[in-house]
């Protein structure tokens, strides 16, 4: 493909042909579904102001919230990722995750050598955790701050209201598959006075109840937030499993060492056992799974595609959908590559994937391409384009 002009403000054609016609296919889908979910990644809390993964790696390399020990772990990943293309955030906490699950296998076996080396120096079990637990403050902080949600609440307020002639209230509540740690999402439902559940009970402090996420309780849910990758505001009292949100205004014990309950995209086998994060990937599986034969719409815009668990699961869902469901995919890349050309090309679903990139519409056998950057792809254009304004 030849090399794409950019011209992201230029709208004029997106509504010519052949362009208009996969718009018109996927006003179709979004108007006719059973059921509806969309997985959102960092990509669409950007234009609310807050960093990219990039961006938040730089701050957190540079936060005042890690002591001494913790900034040296911190930097001795970076110094073994050098090689790695694009390293960030996630992959460095990621990596010290699995060198914490190391060192307390070794201790839980009785091992005596039971340290690390990153970069020739050996960490404890304590001093990993608590490199992990400042970080993951660090992140926190570097999240909460004041942001302008117009139009996440534009956006909400579309999926739910019916807007335009033609498209009925949605049957069964939305499923938001949020991986960002932000609260962007259930602050835009809340706002909107949108009956939602993120699985938590309360209000400003509140506590773990799954089962919040059941449908059959009649309580008129419209949305349901799965924070596949926990939030900012969840934290873990002592001889909890389940995440609490404790209101920053009050004191209890400890509160500022609460660990803050998120996980980094490549969350392994072991903490992927454990509640919540268990029960927020099955109801992640059950989101993108059609029932009883009804057709179901999955829209993903802001992810790059770069966490194999997600990956998998909408991988797994499509090839066991009998085609009901469909993967509409807005993605920020010049033709399908990775995870999306393996769709593409896997004979079995590729009719179930449409992809709008930035370099053209791609479906099945359909491969319409451009020399203009198509601008479809921006979270604030995607609103615009459920709206019906585009």
């Amino acid at each position: 493909m030849s090399q794409l002009l950019t011209n992201p403000e230029d709208m004029a054609l997106l509504n010519s042909e052949p362009f208009s016609e996969a718009l018109a296919q996927f006003h179709r889908l979004i108007n006719n579904r059973s059921a509806l979910a969309f997985l959102i990644g960092a990509g669409c809390s950007k234009c609310a102001g807050l960093p990219l993964t990039k961006e938040l790696t730089d701050k957190i390399l540079a936060h005042t919230d890690l002591d001494c020990i913790s900034k040296k772990v911190l930097s001795d990943v970076k110094t073994e990722f050098a090689e790695a293309a694009d390293a960030h955030i996630e992959d460095y906490l990621s990596e010290i995750v699995d060198l914490l699950a190391i060192t307390d296998r070794r201790t839980e076996r009785g091992i005596t050598e039971n340290t690390v080396s990153i970069c020739d120096t050996k960490y404890s079990a304590y001093q990993l955790r608590r490199a992990s637990d400042q970080i993951k403050r660090a992140i926190a902080n570097a999240i909460s701050k004041k942001v302008n949600i117009s139009l996440h609440r534009d956006f909400v307020a579309s999926v739910h209201q019916p807007i335009r002639v033609g498209r009925a209230n949605p049957a069964q509540p939305v499923d938001y598959l949020v991986l960002n740690y932000d609260t962007i999402i259930e602050d835009a439902l809340g706002l909107e006075r949108i009956h939602y559940t993120d699985g938590l009970h309360g209000g400003a402090t509140g506590w773990w109840n799954p089962s919040n996420f059941d449908t059959s309780r009649g309580d008129g849910l419209s949305a349901r937030v799965i924070k596949l990758h926990g939030s900012i505001d969840w934290r873990q009292l002592p001889d909890d499993s389940g995440p609490r949100r404790v209101n920053p205004s009050i004191e209890i014990q400890d509160s500022d060492d609460l660990p803050v309950l998120i996980w980094p995209s490549s969350t392994k086998y072991r903490e992927a056992q454990l509640d919540p994060f268990a029960q927020l990937l099955e109801q992640a599986r059950k989101a993108i799974r059609p029932t009883n034969g009804s057709q179901r719409l999955l829209v993903i815009c802001g992810y790059s595609f770069g966490d194999s668990h997600i990956n998998f699961e909408i991988d797994k869902a499509l090839h066991e959908s009998y085609g009901n469901l469909t993967v509409a995919a807005f993605a920020d890349v010049s033709e399908p590559t990775g995870q999306l050309k393996k769709w593409q090309e896997d004979s079995a679903i590729r009719e179930q994937v449409l992809i709008f990139a930035n370099g053209g519409f791609f479906h099945g056998d359909t491969q319409e391409t451009s020399k203009v950057t198509l601008p479809w792809w921006k979270f604030e254009n995607l609103v615009k384009i459920i709206k019906g304004e585009i």
